[in-house]
């Protein structure tokens, strides 16, 4: 018997073996997240990010308890930004860029206080952390040599924001052939208007980039999964 997430535009089939699912959480570091950070100093309101983070805080709980395989990622650059394209360097004319010296440390350099992980997200030592110099988890990363070793089928995805880094990856792992499920209250933007064409767009023409479901669904068909497994 197939278990299911009651999901848009239709069911999400789980995999028969639930090792081959894993929860990908996109960049809730503290920059994106925090005062003080560089979002807030792009003069966005933090405090949409932060009302995501009880609902991602017990669907990991959750999913550890299941054992599933999860997944962390990190945007950041070194030290001296030599993987830090021109392109995305001169961004944000006005205001703090990549490498300025910010509320909390240099923005968006790995090491620095405010690229750490929010608190109550932090990575558990059996989970991977994944470094990602682009929007997308899987350009100049591990990611896909560690989803390719574990075996992952399908895809959790979480994370902020919705409309950049975490479309991004679901968009890449489309293409890689990831079956891929997007939680809507797990994710979030700036810009509400934003997240919601964003959640349209990947469920649009019969899931043409992946499905979205609520978190209390993914809780539920896990459970489901796991008691037919028994």
């Amino acid at each position: 018997m197939t278990s299911t997430i009651a999901a848009l535009p239709y069911d999400y089939e789980l995999p028969e073996n639930l090792n081959q699912l894993a929860l990908v959480i996109i960049d809730m570091q503290r920059d994106f997240m925090e005062p003080g950070g560089f979002g807030a100093a792009l003069g966005n309101d933090v405090t949409r990010l932060q009302a995501i983070v009880p609902t991602l805080k017990n669907l990991l709980e959750v999913c550890r308890t299941y054992h599933l395989p999860i997944f962390h990622t990190i945007e950041c650059h070194k030290p001296d930004l030599s993987d830090c394209p021109s392109a995305k360097l001169k961004r944000g004319r006005g205001s703090l860029t990549i490498g300025d010296e910010g509320g909390m440390g240099r923005i968006l350099v790995q090491g620095e206080p405010g690229n750490g992980i929010i608190s109550e997200l932090q990575p558990l030592p059996s989970e991977v952390l994944i470094p990602k110099p682009g929007k997308g988890a899987f350009y100049n990363t591990i990611f896909a040599a560690e989803l390719q070793k574990r075996g992952i089928t399908h895809l959790l995805i979480a994370g902020v924001t919705t409309e950049v880094c975490v479309q991004t990856t679901m968009r890449e792992a489309n293409d890689r052939g990831y079956e891929c499920l997007l939680i809507e209250d797990c994710t979030e933007s700036y810009f509400p208007a934003f997240k919601q064409a964003t959640l349209e767009m990947v469920r649009a023409q019969g899931g043409i980039v992946g499905w979205t479901a609520p978190a209390i669904a993914v809780i539920e068909g896990l459970a489901q999964a796991v008691r037919v497994a028994v």
